[in-house]
């Protein structure tokens, strides 16, 4: 299998909203600075994540973004099909 730049950064920035408090909502600005990616790049790869179910986001003062599952429901193939958002199965054994 191949993984593409949007594909490593779509699991790096989960990784790192997983690995943060589960109540707590996270922003882009944060992610970016601590994972060195762009914030428009980062808002790009946030708005198909949430179109595919893996993130959902808060409005407001606390805004941000979280999780829409748990960190053990999520698979990183589905984050890379995500990030991809191309639908089709990944050939693994590539």
């Amino acid at each position: 299998m191949r993984l593409t730049t949007r594909g490593r950064y779509a699991v790096t920035a989960l990784l790192d909203l997983a690995l943060q408090p589960t109540e707590q909502t996270i922003t882009l600005a944060e992610i970016a600075a601590r994972q060195t990616i762009s914030v428009a790049y980062l808002e790009q790869l946030f708005a198909k994540l949430k179109r595919h179910g893996l993130v959902s986001s808060v409005r407001g003062a606390n805004g941000g973004y979280h999780l829409a599952r748990s960190a053990e429901e999520i698979t990183v193939l589905e984050i890379i099909e995500a990030a991809n958002d191309n639908g089709t199965i990944m050939d693994i054994d590539s």
